[in-house]
């Protein structure tokens, strides 16, 4: 891997480890944004308090480009993305140069010069702006020629500073060992991050490999129940239906509801825990049944709005909404006490939008916090596999009352409906 690279090759490309790894590379990018302040700060007031003897202008442009330049570096850092963290490593190079152009320009054409002895002191900042990388080979490609240029404008103004070899050199060492430190802290940092992104990829992992194992489960468990139980219920209700005439018409009714209803809860546990319907005609319809048996046994009523989402559009992102949203409703069951809820699900672009509100009883970010503490990871489970596939999931109190949650996640199209396959072309 190039060490101009934020994402190390070993740790894999998921955008959970990338946003971890980016979080930590802009933290050393606005550190090394704030240093560069203060750089020209001290800069300005060594202008103006030990003005140079010569070129006083052309140092006062210098600087004045230079405060532009790192005004529009911020900027520009501000956007995100990997861009900015990338190319930062060049600015320190730019720093260099102006610290030693002044330096030169301050110190050679005069007789006697403190303004370059003070500006000199300001390469002791560039090792600590080059710590904040997570990369010690730019660190120390940054360190070498720090010193280099620091014994050069120290040779260069020594005649107008009077400065001994023994200054120069002690001070050179000094500013060395700084540098020597700043690459060992850098080293220390990009550990420290990859220790993290390393155990990010083994918590994805092995989530996936649970996700994986609980579907499997699920699937088994929903054929079961579809081949076994559901089954009987059905060829009872049939040889019911062959006794009507000679039995009592009372029990033969009750008996009928019985198993009429019965079979309703079988087939709606047999489709939440795989729903066939996910697969033959999508998602929208899927949480279609995934609502009305939720209402069914929450005794709440239910809003679904998916007009937003096209029926037979198939997406990567099918089971892991289907699966958060059958959690969420789920909890809103046992615990909401609700009576309303509300769950639309929306397609944004390649992203896949999906909302679950109820006016219940309300849960924080706290209480999620103290049930995964007890041992119940249902909610957080499907945070953590929304996360790992690229998306965010959150959940919070509603404006006056209930619960909001909210997931947005990409997708690809598995299978396109053909109105959207010939507006493609």
């Amino acid at each position: 891997m190039a060490e101009s690279s934020v994402l190390p090759a070993d740790l894999g490309g998921s955008p959970d480890l990338e946003r971890i790894i980016l979080e930590h590379a802009y933290r050393g990018a606005y550190l090394q944004l704030a240093l560069r302040g203060v750089l020209v700060l001290f800069i300005a007031l060594t202008l103006a308090f030990v003005p140079p003897m010569n070129d006083a202008g052309v140092c006062v442009a210098v600087l004045v480009c230079y405060a532009l330049w790192s005004g529009g570096l911020a900027l520009w850092t501000r956007r995100g993305g990997p861009g900015p963290v990338n190319a930062m490593w060049l600015a320190l190079f730019v720093d260099l140069a102006v610290l030693g152009c002044l330096t030169l320009l301050t110190g050679i054409a005069a007789q006697q010069s403190w303004t370059a002895d003070i500006l000199s002191n300001g390469l002791f900042v560039i090792p600590l702006l080059a710590s904040t990388q997570l990369r010690p080979g730019v660190c120390a490609s940054v360190v070498v020629p720090t010193v280099l240029v620091f014994l050069a404008a120290s040779w260069a103004t020594m005649a107008s500073n009077e400065e001994p070899w023994s200054s120069i050199l002690l001070s050179t060492m000094a500013l060395a060992v700084l540098g020597a430190g700043a690459v060992t802290l850098s080293r220390i940092q990009r550990s420290r991050v990859l220790t993290i992104g390393h155990l990010v990829r083994d918590r994805t992992a092995l989530l996936a490999e649970l996700m994986g194992l609980e579907q499997r489960e699920r699937r088994a468990l929903s054929e079961q129940l579809h081949d076994g139980a559901l089954q009987f219920v059905l060829a009872a209700k049939m040889d019911l239906d062959d006794l009507t005439g000679s039995a009592d018409p009372q029990a033969v009714a009750r008996i009928t509801h019985a198993l009429t209803e019965s079979a309703t809860l079988l087939r709606a546990t047999v489709s939440e825990l795989h729903p066939t319907v996910l697969d033959r005609v999508g998602l929208a319809r899927a949480l279609g049944d995934l609502t009305r048996s939720a209402q069914a046994r929450g005794g709440f009523e239910v809003q679904l709005l998916t007009s937003e989402w096209v029926d037979d559009l198939r997406t990567s992102a099918d089971d892991v909404l289907f699966s958060a949203a059958r959690e969420l409703l789920s909890n809103v069951v046992k615990h909401a006490q609700a009576s309303n809820v509300r769950v639309e699900l929306a397609r944004w672009g390649e992203h896949a939008v999906l909302d679950v509100t109820d006016d219940g009883r309300g849960i924080s970010r706290e209480a999620i916090d103290r049930s995964l503490s007890r041992g119940h990871i249902g909610l957080t489970s499907h945070e953590l596999r929304v996360v790992a596939a690229g998306g965010s999931f959150s959940v919070h109190p509603g404006p006056r009352s209930g619960t909001v949650a909210h997931i947005e996640m990409p997708f690809e199209i598995v299978t396109a409906p053909d109105s959207l396959t010939t507006s493609a072309h």
